[in-house]
């Protein structure tokens, strides 16, 4: 029988999935999927038979909420002949057009990268159109840094818009115009009601005094919001919808705000701004998308977002949700970026551990891994916070066969052969491609990983990777003497080096979690700092190059400093 625990949760994977499609799990669908993913467990039908109903059983017992939740514990993947998951709803083959509206409040991180993906191949798919539509309308929060960020790193992904970039700034005018309509059918008033008396009347659904004033009276208000006479929280428009209503975001929301602060594109042209949940539709209307996606936490605004077009008798969009992805202890959320980057607990925006693609490309990433990643969860609600493993897993996937093998020990010991003959070793750089060779003088001292020395035993034969035997004898000063060993004979043991006179000082950045795993503190031991040597072909490197330390993992070149190369851990 296969690993008792593995294949649990192999099953259990699949049963929930099972019953979250079909309402319930059914053995007989489970047992070739089980079997694909266990093969050893073929060897038992009737314990593997028993296993399946006995955990099925479990699973039928969960509400759809319960099978969501464990759900989130594993990764779905998509194959090629499930594509058709990125089928979009009443979707005209041709007529398709979707959007990827970003905030510039920051760097793009993995997230954005899986809704632009589902936008762009959606669109593909049908033969339709992607925009690119900056949500630009808070000019507190907004630079142009984040925007020339986003374009680049979409760019980095290999994501581009069919037509030119839009602002959602640069549509105030209409924007507005659609107020001043709200205003004249009697369906929006200015709410100068305090911050917080205007939030408990709306969680106690209880009507605002400012919503009796007359029409001539709120266009006079709205004329002094327009002018900037309201400073910052002292009035807002609200759209006229249901304080009674079960679904609170219905309960009269704000859709402009005063705000009085440059924008860093329209500068002090505007002294209000329209919220989300306003501009949102009306421009989705505008553009011409048939299918707005978005994620899942703004499935409560899905009725407000009607609720705006209907009232100005505007074209409507189908919505089409998705979960939201994040990495497990990852932080992608400005709320837990932004202090990290300000109190200097990370490098900046491009920090290896985070989650942004910045981040990413340091460590290694290719932008491929990340599409390929986003694109298997598909279009679905259900929830994930999977760990960087997967990711990993698909970015090895394709640098395996390129990146180049080269030596590097850590916490190096020295090794001196006698009886050695100088000559000059050559090692492939890769064991399968063809990536050619590079050669090495050998003299007999070595450096050897600091792990490795601390295993030797006195007549142990070891072999040098790539080069000769050896013989082990004592250590003096820290240094390992041993004699060379003229059999051809393969030792069990096998250990990479460096050549003392080829050897280049090497700092590798180990890279750990960033967050505890309470999702919201800081880890102080998310990166640890590993030093030794690596062979002077290092040095032909370019900077954000990848190769593989044997017996260490895949490693990025981040800098070269006059005192060592550094490289970032980029995964096993």
């Amino acid at each position: 029988m296969a690993d008792e625990p593995l294949l649990e949760k192999i099953i259990l994977k699949h049963a929930l999935k099972n019953a979250f499609d079909y309402g319930k799990a059914s053995p007989g669908n489970l047992v070739g999927k089980v079997i694909g993913a266990a093969p050893q467990a073929k060897a038992d039908m009737k314990s593997l038979m028993q296993k399946i109903n006995e955990i099925v059983g479990t699973v039928n017992s969960y509400s759809k909420q319960q099978l969501e939740s464990e759900m989130k514990n594993f990764i779905y993947e998509i194959k090629a002949e499930e594509e058709k998951k990125l089928e979009l709803p009443d979707a005209v083959q041709g007529q398709v057009i979707t959007r990827f509206p970003p905030e510039p409040n920051g760097y793009p991180h993995i997230g954005h990268a899986k809704a632009a993906w589902l936008d762009c191949e959606a669109a593909k798919a049908y033969g339709g159109k992607f925009i690119l539509r900056f949500d630009d309308t808070n000019p507190e929060k907004e630079k142009q840094e984040y925007v020339d960020a986003i374009i680049y790193w979409l760019t980095w992904l290999g994501i581009k818009p069919d037509g030119p970039i839009l602002f959602a700034s640069d549509f105030m005018p209409q924007l507005i115009g659609y107020a001043d309509t709200l205003i004249a059918t009697g369906n929006a008033y200015v709410c100068t009601c305090a911050l917080e008396e205007a939030k408990k009347n709306r969680f106690e659904g209880k009507e605002c005094v400012c919503k009796s004033a007359s029409e001539s009276e709120t266009m006079a208000a709205w004329a002094k919001l327009l002018s900037g006479e309201f400073s910052r929280g002292q009035a807002s428009l609200r759209i006229k919808a249901d304080m009674k209503s079960q679904n609170t975001a219905m309960r009269d929301p704000t859709i402009f705000r005063s705000i009085t602060s440059p924008h860093y594109r329209q500068g002090s042209k505007y002294k209000v701004w329209p919220t989300y949940d306003f501009q949102a539709p009306i421009l989705d209307s505008l553009n011409g998308v048939t299918h707005a996606m978005r994620t899942k936490e703004y499935e409560l605004r899905d009725e407000l977002y009607y609720f705006v077009l209907d009232r100005l008798q505007l074209r409507k969009p189908l919505l089409v949700e998705f979960s939201r992805l994040a990495i497990k202890n990852a932080p992608i959320s400005k709320r837990l970026l932004a202090p990290l980057i300000s109190e200097k607990k990370v490098w900046g925006w491009d920090d290896p551990r985070l989650p942004t693609l910045a981040g990413l490309a340091r460590r290694g990433i290719k932008p491929q891994a990340i599409k390929n990643f986003v694109l298997s969860f598909g279009i679905s609600k259900v929830e994930s916070e999977p760990s960087w493993d997967k990711l990993l897993h698909e970015n090895k996937k394709l640098i395996d066969p390129i990146a180049r093998r080269l030596f590097f020990v850590a916490n190096p010991a020295r090794l001196c052969i006698s009886g050695y003959h100088s000559h000059t070793a050559s090692l492939p750089n890769h064991p399968k491609s063809d990536l050619g060779s590079r050669q090495v003088s050998c003299d007999g001292n070595f450096y050897v990983s600091g792990a490795d020395a601390a295993k030797f035993s006195a007549g142990e034969k070891v072999r040098l990777k790539g080069d000769c035997n050896f013989i082990v004898g004592e250590n003096a000063n820290g240094v390992t003497n041993a004699s060379f060993d003229e059999s051809a004979e393969l030792p069990k043991k096998i250990i990479h080096w460096v050549a003392m006179s080829d050897a280049v000082p090497c700092k590798v950045f180990v890279l750990h979690d960033l967050l505890l795993d309470d999702g919201e503190t800081f880890n102080e031991k998310s990166m640890e700092v590993v030093e030794g040597f690596v062979e002077s072909a290092a040095n032909s490197l370019k900077i954000g190059e990848t190769v593989q330390f044997e017996r260490f993992g895949f490693c990025t070149l981040d800098r070269k400093t006059p005192d060592a190369l550094e490289f970032i851990f980029s995964h096993p």
